[in-house]
């Protein structure tokens, strides 16, 4: 699947889509992550970057699945997706939805056979292995909510009059001893990179370090609020810009972005790991 030429503004964001009802994987929309990548100083070989500074995970949900058993009954399932962030593409969240779509007439065997489409449709699209779950029906009573662990940053009463990314203002005071600290704002808001619909989010930031200053932070995370971009940019944009600007040994950022068009994207980016993945349950504004 050829990535060369797709950009955003070619992909089915902001126009009138005809709804296919027959599976159709040419619907996926890749979009190469190395252009955003550039943007905010990654290294950049080949269309790729490369050494990374993190490594991690888009979480996909997919709530809108359904597909017609062998004898055209109806089923309906949600479908969960676990995306590499060292992939070289993104997909466009409208094509994955028009894809998505396009088995709605279509008869499969059972969730086996959609699973093994989805896997090889997808790893396709983001041009590397991803994992697909499929939570059928009768299990649907079984998934919880589960809200980001943190010391809240929207208990602080600040001024705020800057509603773009300003880095600049970050800071850690490096004459404190290093401590372990989890921050979280439901405060995140940014914009589609193409339509500039809002995007909503809470957001985890996990570090050790000097001490970072919180009223900043959590201006820096309002900035988003008029800021055009698709989550997974964002979410890395954050992790540069802390890394850079406050210089913690460790650090990871988590954004749980409430869905559109029945899908909910969740970016992690970590530079350590604790040994496992962030928890992929919903939070009560998903």
């Amino acid at each position: 699947m050829s990535t060369s030429n797709n950009s955003p503004e070619q992909s089915q964001l902001g126009k009138t889509s005809a709804y296919q009802t027959q599976y159709d994987p040419s619907l996926i929309f890749p979009i190469p992550r190395a252009e955003k990548r550039a943007e905010i100083g990654l290294k950049i070989v080949d269309g790729k970057a490369i050494n990374l500074p993190f490594f991690g995970m888009d979480f996909w949900n997919a709530y809108e699945v359904s597909w017609l058993n062998m004898r055209g009954k109806p089923q309906v399932a949600i479908v969960s997706v676990f995306a590499p962030a060292d992939s070289p593409n993104i997909v466009e969240s409208k094509s994955f939805k028009l894809y998505l779509n396009s088995f709605n007439q279509t008869k499969l065997a059972g969730t086996d056979a959609l699973l093994s489409l989805l896997q090889t449709d997808l790893s396709n699209g983001f041009g590397a292995p991803v994992q697909v779950t499929i939570t059928p029906q009768e299990q649907f009573g079984k998934a919880g909510f589960q809200e980001l662990d943190g010391m809240l940053l929207d208990r602080l009463d600040i001024e705020v009059d800057q509603y773009s990314p300003i880095p600049e203002i970050l800071h850690a005071d490096h004459s404190q001893p290093a401590i372990e600290e989890t921050l979280v704002s439901h405060l995140l808001k940014s914009n589609c990179l193409v339509t500039g619909q809002p995007d909503w989010a809470s957001v985890q930031i996990r570090y050790v370090g000097a001490p970072i200053d919180q009223e900043a932070l959590l201006r820096y995370l309002i900035g988003f609020r008029n800021h055009n971009e698709f989550h997974e940019q964002c979410v890395e944009r954050i992790f540069c810009d802390i890394m850079h600007y406050c210089r913690p040994q460790k650090l990871s950022v988590y954004a749980r972005y409430t869905r559109r068009g029945g899908l909910d994207i969740n970016p992690w980016r970590s530079n350590f790991s604790t040994g496992k993945m962030p928890s992929n349950l919903r939070s009560a504004r998903q």
